[in-house]
């Protein structure tokens, strides 16, 4: 059982966040790209490969450090994902070296502005231009431009996904589904001069939702994506260096600390559509329903989760700076669970209410990533 009072933790933007890690890489390859992070100092070297595993906390790295021999026993100090701790918001932050707030995804799902409609940020929407919602030029396309091989090794069917147009443009993508795949791909790019090499790989996160985190089949994976690592940094040349990573951790959520909107029909009152995840929530209200959906929400969860305006979030630097385009797709107010907690639908997200594993708000086992440099 996760403590509901344990503090959250905030983003450390600017200082060793995950917006932060490409900044740092230009300037270690001697192309900066302007202002660099205060506390994440790489070694210069010819080359580096950036390995994202997904799901992959700090706080879990150490809890379950006997299953990953090889990363636990590297030097590392931790840094933070963004706010929410996920997927789609991470990725985004990686390749485009910006906070939330400036690239614009700012959740698993977020309301298209003028509509009724959410937008899923890893499925997507045809009806919505990945460069219209992401214009900002991106970390690894200015790198590109100035003379670094960037390259993505990532699954064959996200090559063309909305996510990856406004996450990671500007890249050449190699497609590679497979573990060995993806090992060749990563060692054939790091050899080309001058080089970013961005590697990801998904299964300790699917693993972790269906399974929950230290289930068997999460430290076998676990153990899996640690001799992976250790296999990478073997193949690779001496100078170049390689940089483990991850998008955010990963809490285990049980039935009996869910919240289903969809039992409890008065947290529905004011509000014309939900977004987010389960544990960390968009609320897009009515017109003058904002007050009393923080009344209710708060008299309903306690300390449970933090129940904010989106000025009070914004205020708290939770997103970085806000770009006028990126405030609407925010909630009116946002729910931030602590603890286990979760905030679910079975009707509108029946989907999230079968997963064991869930992240998105701010706790430590969500937001702490290692940041590995071998």
């Amino acid at each position: 059982m996760h403590e509901n009072g344990a503090a959250l933790v905030e983003p450390a933007y600017s200082v060793r966040s995950l917006a932060d890690v490409v900044p740092a890489v230009a300037s270690a390859l001697g192309s900066p790209l302007g202002s660099v992070p205060s506390d994440l100092e790489l070694p210069s070297a010819e080359g580096y490969v950036v390995f994202l595993i997904d799901g992959l906390g700090q706080q879990l790295l150490q809890r379950y450090a006997h299953a990953a021999p090889y990363l636990s026993e590297l030097t590392s100090r931790p840094g933070t994902a963004g706010v929410p701790s996920t997927t789609a918001t991470s990725l985004t932050s990686l390749g485009t070296g910006l906070a939330p707030g400036q690239h614009g995804l700012v959740g698993f799902t977020a309301r298209i502005p003028g509509t009724d409609r959410l937008l899923n940020h890893l499925d997507w929407d045809r009806s919505v231009d990945p460069v219209e919602w992401q214009p900002n030029d991106t970390a690894f396309a200015q790198l590109q431009r100035a003379g670094v091989q960037v390259t993505s090794v990532n699954k064959r069917a996200f090559e063309d996904s909305g996510l990856t147009r406004a996450a990671h443009r500007g890249a050449d993508y190699v497609g590679a589904d497979k573990i060995g795949e993806r090992l060749a791909g990563a060692i054939a790019a790091a050899g080309r001069g001058p080089s970013l090499t961005y590697l990801y790989d998904s299964d300790l996160d699917w693993t972790g939702h269906k399974f929950g985190v230290a289930s068997t089949a999460w430290l076998q994976q676990l153990a899996m994506i640690d001799a992976e690592a250790e296999q990478l940094r073997e193949s690779l040349p001496s100078s170049v260096r390689l940089v483990v990573v991850a998008d955010h951790g990963m809490v285990d959520v049980p039935m009996t600390s869910r919240v289903d909107v969809d039992e409890q029909t008065h947290l529905r009152d004011g509000v014309a559509l939900m977004g987010g995840e389960a544990r960390f929530r968009h609320l897009y209200c009515r017109p003058g329903a904002v007050e009393d959906v923080v009344a209710t929400w708060r008299s309903e969860l306690g300390d449970r989760a933090e129940v904010l305006t989106r000025d009070e979030v914004i205020g708290k630097g939770w997103f970085g700076p806000v770009a006028h385009p990126v405030r609407s797709r925010l909630g009116d107010v946002m729910i931030a669970c602590r603890g286990d907690n979760a905030i679910v639908s079975t009707r509108d997200f029946g989907y999230e209410n079968t997963l064991v594993g869930m992240h998105g708000s701010l706790t430590a086992d969500e937001m702490m990533i290692p940041i590995i440099i071998d």
